[in-house]
């Protein structure tokens, strides 16, 4: 019995250990298909170099997920577009807004399908529009009908997630959608593009791509954050310092399309349909242009009934603080 109950202990004690390695990663982080320069970061395993973390990676489809998942725990550190991250905030999600991923100009976009009908916006009117709901897609598709005096009552508007979309689209079950890549270049093979995010921004409703974090996390771990931060913008900096350069390493268009699923001849445009801002544009963004673009979205979809009231002030929300030059 001497011998035994040692050997239970150890058992027992190794088991624990297993468990626990098994589910402990150090930070979760929720990534998206969208492409930009850090996906080679991402694929190159510098992030979890440059924060000594152990990093468990999980694709999410849209915004709306990735903040389910932060508002429960299971994700500490998240990338979404400006409607969900403004949707969350108001509804008090606990989060800040670390770095602006992208400022969202080509690569989302309103794309009518080949023989639905639709050859002008006014011709959306009494057709099925697809687009995954709270995000910058619906968001821009809302913008976009007001835009043009259409009343969203006079179209269907599905809420479909961008797989679905996908699916929808190849079964022609769908006349439009707003949404970004893969399923976007899978919508312009036989579709017309009325209009881009890029294009909205000139009507005033700009919309952006963020990383945002756990307060409680940043609060425990700010090196981490402020890590994750350097290694986005280093990625940004290596790609705008020649774009023509960073696009003929076929290793680092292989990446993108591995991570995105975009095809690897729409990956020059998608980049150049984006703007990547640089540590010093950060500071400066993630301050009063931001809050002001949270705000403003936040009138927006309480206006669209999308969220019930807008907080007096989203300034603690967002933060430069973990940006280093």
């Amino acid at each position: 019995m001497k011998l035994h109950f040692p050997l239970r202990l150890l058992a027992a004690a190794s088991l624990a250990a297993a468990s626990f390695f098994a589910q402990a990663a150090d930070v979760t982080v929720a990534y998206q298909t969208t492409v930009d320069p850090a996906k080679v970061a991402q694929a190159d395993g510098a992030y979890e170099k440059a924060t000594k973390a152990d990093i468990s990676w999980r694709k999410f489809d849209n915004g709306a997920d990735v903040i389910a998942a932060i508002a429960s725990g299971d994700v500490q550190i998240g990338y979404l577009g400006s409607s969900p991250l403004t949707a969350a905030i108001t509804r008090k999600v606990p989060v800040e807004t670390f770095l602006i991923a992208t400022q969202i100009g080509a690569a989302e976009a309103l794309v009518a399908r080949d023989g639905s009908g639709i050859k002008t916006p006014q011709d959306l009117i009494g057709k099925k529009i697809a687009v995954p709901f709270v995000s910058t897609g619906h968001y821009s598709l809302l913008a976009a009908l007001k835009h043009w005096n259409i009343d969203p009552s006079k179209v269907t508007v599905l809420n479909l997630a961008p797989p679905a979309i996908i699916a929808a689209w190849k079964r022609g079950d769908i006349d439009a959608t707003y949404v970004w890549d893969p399923a976007l270049g899978v919508a312009k093979e036989n579709g017309k593009v009325l209009i881009t995010s890029g294009e909205l921004a000139k009507f005033g409703a700009p919309t952006f791509d963020a990383w945002i974090v756990r307060k409680d996390f940043a609060e425990k771990h700010p090196e981490i954050v402020t890590a994750f931060a350097k290694v986005t913008l280093d990625a940004y900096a290596d790609y705008r310092k020649d774009p023509k350069a960073w696009l003929a390493n076929q290793s680092n268009v292989d990446k993108l399309v591995k991570l995105s699923g975009a095809k690897a001849s729409d990956i020059p445009l998608l980049l150049q349909g984006n703007v990547y801002p640089l540590a010093a544009d950060q500071v400066i963004t993630l301050g009063a242009p931001t809050t002001k673009a949270i705000t403003d979205t936040a009138a927006f979809l309480k206006e669209q009934g999308k969220v019930e009231a807008v907080l007096p002030d989203y300034a603690p929300y967002v933060s430069a603080k973990f940006i280093t030059n």
